[in-house]
């Protein structure tokens, strides 16, 4: 069966077992997907890398709330609400 893998940089969860943090690293600041028996089983991802995705997540959904607004002709607020 083949799988798609999703990183440039691959380990075994027993790579990974041995030394953490170099697994962390091999990356070099990108996901590493770890492998049981040949076959992916998750991503490791480094702090910034993640938190830089929550951030493009964060900005693509308010953007589909702002073009969602933008279609509205006006907008009701009543000075109470400020």
């Amino acid at each position: 069966m083949t799988h798609i893998i999703l990183a440039n940089t691959t380990a075994s969860v027993s790579e990974l077992k041995k030394n953490p943090m170099g697994t962390v690293a091999a990356g070099e600041g990108a996901p590493v997907v770890i492998l049981n028996r040949n076959e992916p089983v998750f991503y490791c991802v480094p702090a910034k890398a993640y938190e830089a995705l929550m951030d493009r997540l964060e900005d693509i959904e308010l953007n589909v709330i702002a073009d969602a607004r933008a279609n509205q002709s006006e907008v009701s607020v009543s000075i109470d609400e400020l």
